[in-house]
C-alpha cells in the first residue's frame, strides 16, 4: 500500500519551519502487517480516505456526487468518485473490510435544521433530498456486509428530533447485527477548532461476537495546537473585511444582542482555538474572524482553513475560494478519523488472529461471542 497519507501529514509538521501543528500517525507495518480495505461513500474531498490510509488502509472504491468535491478528489487522489450513491448497484461495489461514510449532515445540524424550518422545508429523515440517504448506506450495508463500518455526522444528530433520528439509525444498523459504539469527539484536541462531530463505529455481530474489543480514541497528551501557528505571516489584503461589511457585522452582532440572541461574530483568539467551520464561510466569514492590528478583521484564507481542518500544505487548492471554503467546511478532520482508525485497526487484527484465515475477506459466517 501507497504511503501517500502518512507523506502528506509528515510534510504539514513543519511547513516553512513555523507550523509544529500536526503529529503524524505511525506509519503501517511493512509487508506482512495488519492491512485492511475500505470503501468512500459521500466522500467529499477525501478526508476519511487520509485517515483510513494514514491508518494502513487501502481505499477500493469512492463515491461523491458533488461535481467541485469531485475536482478536488481527482486532484489529490488521482481518481474520480463514483456520482450518485442512489444509481449505484451493491454488487459493483468491491468487497472490504471498512466501510466509511460521512453521509450528509445538513438534515441534521443546528443551522441546517434552522434554516429548513424558516423557509418551511421538512428536515431530518422527512427531508427527501438528504435525509433518506442514510438508508443507501444501510442498503450497501446489508448486501456487503463489511465487518466493519465508519460513520460521521454533525453532533445534534443525536439530539435531533427528541432522539427518534439517533434511534432509527441505531436500530436500522443493529436490525443488521452490528454492535455499534457511537462516540462523540471535538477535533480541537488535533487540529486548533472546536469541530464536534460523532462518530458511529459498527462491527458485524456476525464476525466479532457481542463484544469486540473497542474502545473510542482519547485526546493526544500534546497540548492543542493554537490558532496562531496555521496563520500565514503575510495574506493577500483581499482577506481583509471592507469598511462596509466590517461595520454590517457589528451592527447584526448588536441587533441580536439586543434582542437577547447569541448571534454575531467570532473574533478569534490566536493563542486558542476557533469556533466551528462551516460550510457558509464563503459568504462573509463571520463565525472566524482574524483580528488585525490596525485594520479590519480578516478571513481566513483558504490555505489557513485547509490547515484548520489538518489538511497539508502540499495538497493543492484546485477550486475556487468560494468551492474551497464550502469543500473544507463539509469536510472531516483527517486526524481524528485516523485516531478512530487506529482504534479500530486492532480489532481487525484480533479478529484475524481469532479466525485463523489471515484475511477478513475470508472471514467465517458466523463467530461465537
Amino acid at each position: 500500500m501507497s504511503h501517500l497519507a502518512v507523506e502528506l501529514l509528515e510534510s504539514a509538521v513543519d511547513q516553512q519551519g513555523q507550523l509544529p501543528l500536526f503529529k503524524p500517525p505511525p506509519r503501517p507495518p511493512a509487508e506482512g502487517g495488519a492491512r485492511f480495505k475500505f470503501i468512500d461513500l459521500f466522500a467529499g474531498i477525501g478526508g476519511f480516505r487520509l485517515g483510513l490510509e494514514a491508518a494502513g488502509g487501502e481505499c477500493v472504491y469512492s463515491c461523491e456526487w458533488d461535481r467541485w468535491a469531485q475536482v478536488t478528489y481527482r486532484a489529490w487522489f488521482g481518481e474520480n468518485p463514483v456520482g450518485d450513491i442512489r444509481e449505484v448497484k451493491a454488487e459493483s461495489i468491491p468487497d472490504h473490510d471498512v466501510l466509511a461514510a460521512g453521509f450528509p449532515c445538513q438534515p441534521f445540524s443546528i443551522a441546517g435544521v434552522s434554516k429548513k424550518k424558516s423557509l418551511g422545508r421538512e428536515h431530518g429523515f422527512r427531508d427527501r433530498a438528504q435525509g433518506t440517504l442514510f438508508f443507501e448506506i444501510i442498503r450497501i450495508i446489508e448486501a456487503k456486509r463489511p465487518p466493519a463500518i465508519i460513520l460521521e455526522n454533525v453532533k445534534n444528530l443525536l439530539s435531533h428530533d427528541r432522539g427518534r433520528t439517533w434511534e432509527v439509525i441505531r436500530g436500522a444498523l443493529e436490525d443488521l447485527d452490528y454492535k455499534v459504539f457511537p462516540s462523540v469527539i471535538d477535533a480541537a484536541s488535533w487540529v486548533p477548532q472546536h469541530r464536534e462531530r460523532i462518530f458511529v463505529v459498527g462491527f458485524d455481530r456476525r464476525v466479532f461476537g457481542d463484544n469486540p474489543p473497542y474502545e473510542a480514541p482519547t485526546p493526544p497528551r500534546e497540548a492543542p495546537p493554537t490558532l496562531a501557528s496555521i496563520l500565514d505571516p503575510n495574506p493577500d489584503p483581499r482577506y481583509t473585511l471592507s469598511k462596509h461589511l466590517w461595520k454590517y457585522l457589528q451592527d447584526y452582532a448588536k441587533k441580536h444582542r439586543d434582542l437577547g440572541h447569541g448571534f454575531g461574530f467570532g473574533l478569534a483568539d490566536l493563542n486558542g482555538v476557533t469556533r466551528t467551520l462551516s460550510a457558509r464561510y464563503y459568504k462573509d466569514g463571520s463565525e472566524i474572524l482574524i483580528p488585525q492590528a490596525g485594520r479590519n478583521p480578516r478571513r481566513l484564507t483558504p490555505r489557513e482553513a485547509a490547515r484548520l481542518m489538518g489538511f497539508p500544505d502540499k495538497l493543492e487548492i484546485a477550486v475556487s475560494d468560494t468551492q474551497a471554503y464550502k469543500q473544507f467546511g463539509n469536510a472531516v478532520v483527517p486526524l481524528v478519523v485516523a485516531a478512530v482508525a487506529r482504534r479500530i485497526v486492532p480489532v481487525l487484527a484480533w479478529q484475524v488472529a481469532r479466525s485463523g484465515n489471515g484475511c477478513l475477506l475470508k472471514r467465517p459466517p458466523s463467530v461465537a461471542s
